[in-house]
């Protein structure tokens, strides 16, 4: 199962965004297919953020926007969320130490680990700092 990273999902509903055909198209295609496909809740907790953000961008959606952007996503009867179980904050800790993670950093270790605990065979991403972390799959789809 892919899962899809929080860049990938901002690119997708925000019409300003460079990526923006590329990776709605991309979200779409997963959310239409037979085949299940993840989001991580943090992913969704990050995109609610970076989406609403008036610095970022000269028209951020409103807070209704974005939950129903994310309300649209979880209709998928395909779309897994994935959460946090017990155990992640180990792997967490682990990818940090084993990544040198600072900083911000620390969203995409949660991420990985998420991923990682959950069995997912490849993240869906435009962000290489996941490079850190050689024990997750990752794969670029926009380009």
């Amino acid at each position: 199962m892919i899962t899809i990273d929080t860049n990938i999902l901002v690119h997708a509903h925000q019409r300003e965004a460079s990526l923006h055909q590329p990776a709605a198209a991309t979200v779409k295609k997963c959310a239409e297919a037979n085949m299940p496909w993840g989001i991580c809740l943090h992913s969704m907790i990050e995109f609610y953020g970076v989406v609403t953000q008036p610095r970022l961008w000269q028209m951020p959606s409103t807070p209704a926007q974005a939950l129903e952007q994310i309300a649209a996503w979880r209709e998928s009867p395909t779309l897994r969320v994935l959460g946090d179980v017990p155990g992640l904050f180990d792997i967490i800790i682990e990818l940090i130490q084993k990544g040198q993670v600072r900083g911000g950093m620390v969203h995409d270790a949660r991420i990985a680990a998420t991923c990682l605990v959950h069995g997912i065979d490849e993240l869906w991403t435009v962000d290489r700092d996941f490079s850190r972390f050689p024990q997750l799959r990752t794969r670029n789809p926009l380009v």
